[in-house]
C-alpha cells in the first residue's frame, strides 16, 4: 500500500532498534515522522543525526523546515545560520532563510538572501517570485 507511513515507521522502528547509531535510518524515519506530523519525534531524530553527522547541510534544513512547521521561526533561522557559515553559497538554504525573514517580516534581510541567491541561480522562478514580492512589501517597485 502506497503512503502506509506508520507501516513504513514501525519497520524504520525496527531497524533503529538494531542500529541506533544509523544516520540513514534516523534521517528516512524523520521524513516520515514529518509526513505523519509527529514534527517533536522528527526533530528528535534530526539532533540525533546532528550529533553524528555534525554540520550537514540537509540535516540542518530539514531540522529548520520541522521547525518552522512549529511556527518556531527563530530557531529556523538558527539552523539555517548554521548552514550559511560553513556553505555560504547554498542556493536553497539562502532561499529558506529569506522566506522565514519574510515570515518575520524582516522584508530588508530577506531581501539580502534573495540578492545572493539570484545572484547563484539567476533564472530561478522561485527566487524570482520571492524577490519581487519583498520589494513590494518594501514598496520598491
Amino acid at each position: 500500500m502506497l503512503d502506509d507511513y506508520q507501516g513504513t515507521l514501525e519497520d524504520l522502528d525496527k531497524v533503529h532498534v538494531l542500529q541506533p547509531n544509523n544516520a540513514f535510518t534516523l534521517r528516512n524515519r524523520e521524513d516520515v515522522k514529518r509526513m505523519l506530523k509527529e514534527y517533536q519525534g522528527a526533530l528528535e531524530d534530526l539532533d540525533k543525526v546532528d550529533v553524528l553527522e555534525p554540520d550537514n547541510a540537509f540535516t540542518l534544513m530539514n531540522h529548520g523546515i520541522v521547525k518552522c512547521m512549529l511556527d518556531d521561526y527563530q530557531g529556523t533561522l538558527e539552523d539555517l545560520d548554521r548552514v550559511d557559515v560553513f556553505d555560504p553559497n547554498n542556493a536553497s538554504n539562502l532561499k529558506s532563510c529569506g522566506n522565514v525573514k519574510c515570515m518575520l517580516h524582516d522584508y530588508q534581510r530577506a531581501l539580502e538572501d534573495l540578492d545572493k541567491t539570484d545572484v547563484l541561480e539567476p533564472n530561478n522562478a522561485f527566487t524570482l517570485k520571492n524577490h519581487g514580492r519583498v520589494k513590494y512589501m518594501l514598496d520598491d517597485y
